[in-house]
């Protein structure tokens, strides 16, 4: 993975100032840069909504923030103006470049408390970042926005909540509830990290390019409830990803190549005081976690 660390200049100013269409569309077109799919950017240009993303957020002085995806810097230079130090992590390296520039323009008097590392989210690990961030706030790439989210939650045991805007559908996902239709692998991964909630939703006209799907916020508040243990949680997150691979089935049957035969499953699913005949989406994380621990037992 290559790294690359740029610390943004120092300099006196007020509060940090907003992007807005005509600022996007400016620096866009500084940088010769088009939106691509490929790596989910849409760029948010609405001040209003990245203000409400912030409150909603409730960082602060003591917070220093991890943001994935800072594009060209909208939510950003909000979060500059709420928090003490901002970490963005940007795998386009053009955008990545550009962001400390755009820092010292908008926002002077916060430059000294900003960091941008050139990577990919799902390569970055806790060492990697020049401070220990207490809260994750980001408009995640939609295409890879669960795996980005687990991923840096499980890498940064530091961060107490996270606020992300993800799809959707996606975001429904991951606030469902036990028995919910949408309820499975994503809704119960993010409750082994704590409390999950949809945090209110997010309009299309809001970026550019404009998307062909609506958003919404989705908040974690991290709980000490699981052990913060790689090994136990990948555990864990194996048997949820055997309990939901066939969906109709009951855990009995869904859980036999896991526990090496239906007896098996039956038996271990009996030891966890789970019903053998419930299917994965009745079951909570509480659940997956004394099963994993019964097997591992």
């Amino acid at each position: 993975m290559a790294v690359l660390l740029v610390e943004a200049g120092t300099a006196l100013s007020d509060s940090p100032r907003l992007l807005g269409p005509a600022q996007i569309r400016a620096l866009a077109a500084e940088l010769g840069v088009r939106p691509t799919k490929t790596l989910g950017q849409n760029f948010v240009h609405d001040a209003n909504t990245v203000r409400r993303i912030v409150a909603t957020s409730g960082v602060g002085a003591d917070d220093t923030v991890l943001e994935v995806g800072p594009g060209l810097g909208s939510l950003t230079l909000a979060l500059l103006g709420a928090a003490g130090r901002v970490i963005a992590v940007e795998i386009d390296p053009v955008l990545a470049t550009r962001l400390p520039a755009t820092i010292d323009e908008f926002a002077p008097a916060q430059a000294d408390r900003f960091a941008v590392l050139t990577a990919d989210a799902m390569a970055v690990t806790g060492a990697d970042l020049p401070g220990s961030p207490t809260a994750l706030v980001a408009n995640l790439p939609y295409n890879v926005a669960v795996p980005v989210l687990l991923h840096l939650l499980a890498e940064c045991p530091t961060i107490a909540t996270a606020l992300v805007m993800v799809q959707a559908e996606v975001a429904d996902r991951l606030a469902a509830e036990p028995g919910g239709r949408v309820y499975g692998v994503p809704s119960v991964k993010a409750r082994y990290f704590g409390t999950v909630r949809r945090a209110g939703a997010v309009g299309r006209n809001v970026f550019w390019p404009e998307p062909k799907v609506e958003s919404g916020l989705v908040r974690v508040d991290r709980t000490a409830t699981f052990p913060d243990d790689p090994a136990v949680r990948r555990d864990v997150f194996t048997v949820i990803d055997a309990a939901f691979a066939q969906r109709r089935k009951t855990m009995r049957s869904a859980l036999a190549g896991w526990a090496g035969s239906p007896a098996e499953a039956e038996r271990r699913l009996r030891a966890a005081g789970i019903d053998p005949g419930v299917r994965g989406e009745r079951l909570h994380i509480d659940d997956f976690v004394r099963l994993a621990a019964v097997a591992a037992s």
